[in-house]
């Protein structure tokens, strides 16, 4: 970094404070207070500088701004309960057997199609999203569920993925409690996401390739996309869907033919 060596051992990989300060060009009484919260007007110069110095990617600078200029408390939305608007549920019927659900800023399940159930979480009862308070939890389920466990072929990717979906969720909801809650009890219950947490990962994670082996129609590729919806506090429409010809498709509608085969009731029930 061009550094002058001043001997001693760091107790700590990673520049110092004041190294840090010193590359980006201002002092370090400057960067602990921004550090600590206490200099919401940086300026982008020194955001920037400080992207630079710590080699962040375009993700990780995103993050960098919204911690350093968080929304005036009077200015944010507390939490409140997550609904659908009805044309939501109209889109998720219209996908027709595609997997499909909405997930909420708080990796809230808010609903799922019949596919998109039967795929990832057909141990659960398919009316859960329709119970607040109770819904299944993305997160949760990486974490605590042995189901969603097994079900990825790279779990650790997922897990990763989950986590540093979380951190750029709590940036830009600082006073929303389910998140903070559902932080705290996954810090509990699983050393796992607490290591994760810890390390502070961020990064975008609205689409992936994930390779599942499904219970009932076994190994599967797939795509997974997470489209963020207009106007609904980033709620999210997250679909997975195969090459087409491959046997990922061919599973894919084996599973849709099972669900078809088992239910008589509408292709998607979401909370009213």
């Amino acid at each position: 970094m061009g550094l002058a060596e001043h001997g001693g051992r760091r107790r700590v990989p990673g520049l110092r404070r004041e190294e840090l300060a010193q590359l980006a060009g201002v002092s370090a009484g400057y960067y602990t207070r921004l550090e600590q919260g206490n200099s919401p007007n940086a300026s982008d110069a020194v955001l920037d500088a400080i992207a630079r110095v710590l080699r962040l990617d375009a993700a990780e600078q995103a993050h960098l701004y919204a911690l350093a200029r968080p929304a005036p408390a009077t200015a944010r939305r507390r939490s409140r309960q997550e609904r659908l608007r009805p044309s939501v549920r109209l889109m998720l019927d219209a996908v027709g057997d595609t997997p499909a659900l909405i997930i909420g800023r708080a990796a809230d399940v808010l609903a799922w199609n019949r596919t998109g159930h039967a795929l990832l979480a057909g141990h659960l009862d398919f009316d859960a999203p329709d119970r607040p308070g109770h819904r299944p939890n993305v997160a949760r389920l990486v974490f605590l569920d042995e189901h969603t466990r097994g079900l990825y072929t790279d779990w650790r990717a997922k897990a990763r993925d989950t986590v540093a979906d979380l951190r750029r969720s709590a940036a830009r909801h600082p006073d929303d409690r389910e998140l903070a809650e559902l932080v705290g009890e996954l810090t509990m219950k699983s050393r796992e996401f607490a290591a994760l947490w810890s390390a502070h990962p961020v990064r975008v994670c609205d689409h992936h390739v994930r390779e599942l082996h499904h219970p009932l129609v076994g190994r599967l590729t797939l795509y997974n996309e997470a489209l963020v919806l207009p106007d609904d506090d980033r709620q999210r429409l997250a679909l997975f869907y195969a090459e087409p010809g491959s046997s990922s498709a061919a599973g894919l509608r084996l599973l849709a033919d099972l669900v078809a085969g088992s239910h008589d009731a509408p292709v998607s029930r979401v909370p009213g």
